[in-house]
């Protein structure tokens, strides 16, 4: 047969698979696989740059709560054993005076202690640097309230026994939670002890 011949059977060939098959007459050559571009790269994530942590301040020493001279709790009260004390800038003699206490008996709030020197404060938060031989360690308060009666019992319903006027300075007996007993001037009674100074809130003396 001639090669015209087979030209024609082959194209006659071709023919009659599309006719047979439609779908063939779709189909696309595929890409080469080096023709295949690839998706540009994501960019990079930028870095996040955390700066040092700082330092934080020294924090400062909590102030002592015992005395360096005498292992006593501090701060706590006192009272003045004469009627005249020199309240000074600093706890040596050659100190300024700040201060002069005139008022034995008074109470004052002993806050720091240094060789023969404490540092204490009246209750307008006056004073200075005292020689310790002019303080004693009995316990008195001042009464805060005009007419404050002295009661027989820790009870506002109890019988009033006195009436202290404001600025009194009494004797300290003992004190419960929320009620002192205290005397001045031959009698003695129990008062609240919002009503007086020279006693923490929470403080209990038996």
């Amino acid at each position: 047969m001639t090669d015209w011949r087979w030209a024609r059977l082959g194209a006659a060939l071709w023919v009659a698979v599309l006719a047979a098959n439609p779908a063939a007459a779709e189909i696309r050559p595929q890409a080469r696989p080096d023709a295949i571009t690839n998706p540009a790269p994501a960019p990079a994530a930028e870095a996040v740059v955390v700066p040092a942590s700082v330092r934080p301040a020294p924090v400062a020493p909590p102030a002592p709560t015992i005395g360096p001279e005498t292992t006593l709790p501090l701060p706590r009260f006192v009272s003045l054993k004469s009627d005249e004390g020199n309240a000074r800038r600093g706890p040596s003699i050659d100190q300024r005076i700040d201060w002069v206490f005139v008022r034995e008996d008074m109470p004052l709030l002993l806050t720091a202690e240094y060789g023969h020197w404490r540092r204490v404060e009246d209750r307008d938060g006056q004073g200075g640097w005292v020689h310790y031989s002019l303080l004693s360690g009995t316990r008195t308060v001042i009464v805060d309230e005009d007419r404050l009666p002295l009661r027989t019992r820790p009870d506002e319903g109890s019988q009033a026994v006195a009436l202290l006027q404001k600025g009194v300075i009494a004797r300290l007996e003992s004190c419960e939670v929320d009620w002192c007993r205290i005397s001045a001037g031959g009698y003695g009674g129990w008062t609240p002890k919002t009503s007086i100074w020279g006693v923490t809130a929470d403080e209990v003396i038996h």
